[in-house]
């Protein structure tokens, strides 16, 4: 019971900031945005939602215990939900799910994004290992590690390109400066 209402709550979240990246997107598009990788989108959306479903099904069907280590792992989720508020705070009406690109724009360098360009791929990937492993979930946290950094290897290219060629990204963040850390 307690598993099922923490990942609804997770899931929860996750809906409400599709809504929010829909708001910014209509918004930003009405404002000459256009968007960048389309094609990819809705495969990073299925691997998302197959996320949640393996995670569910792997808990339940194998009846997988909470981690003796469960109390750690909150309090390192905990952290990361804070600097996923921060990103989405720091990134304002520019934060979306979509790569939506805004031509002549200054990229944001506040917040989270002064230290690391894409801290917010850091929250995702670091959430698709602890969520699983909260609850012994490992054929699920492997499994979609992989996939994730798979899908970010295609994402942050294709994202950074968009952004070096419509706004001051390359000015901003310099290509071999050790402060760029790529998650």
């Amino acid at each position: 019971m307690f598993f099922l209402l923490f990942v609804s709550i997770v899931m929860l979240q996750r809906i409400r900031e599709v809504a929010i990246a829909k708001k910014n997107e209509k918004r930003m598009l009405a404002a000459g945005a256009y968007e960048a990788g389309a094609s990819h989108y809705p495969v990073m959306i299925a691997l998302h939602v197959a996320f949640f479903i393996s995670l569910i099904a792997e808990v339940m069907l194998f009846e997988r215990p909470i981690s003796p280590w469960f109390l750690w792992l909150f309090m390192l989720f905990l952290l990361v939900q804070g600097l996923r508020v921060w990103c989405l705070a720091s990134l304002g009406p520019f934060w979306n799910t979509k790569i939506i690109i805004l031509p002549g724009a200054n990229v944001v360098k506040k917040g989270p994004y002064k230290i690391i360009r894409h801290p917010n791929y850091f929250v995702v990937c670091t959430e698709i290992l602890l969520l699983p492993l909260m609850f012994q979930a490992y054929f699920t946290a492997i499994v979609f590690t992989i996939l994730n950094f798979a899908m970010l290897a295609v994402r942050i290219p294709t994202e950074e390109k968009a952004l070096e060629e419509a706004t001051n990204y390359r000015m901003q963040f310099k290509k071999g400066k050790t402060s760029d850390i790529v998650e």
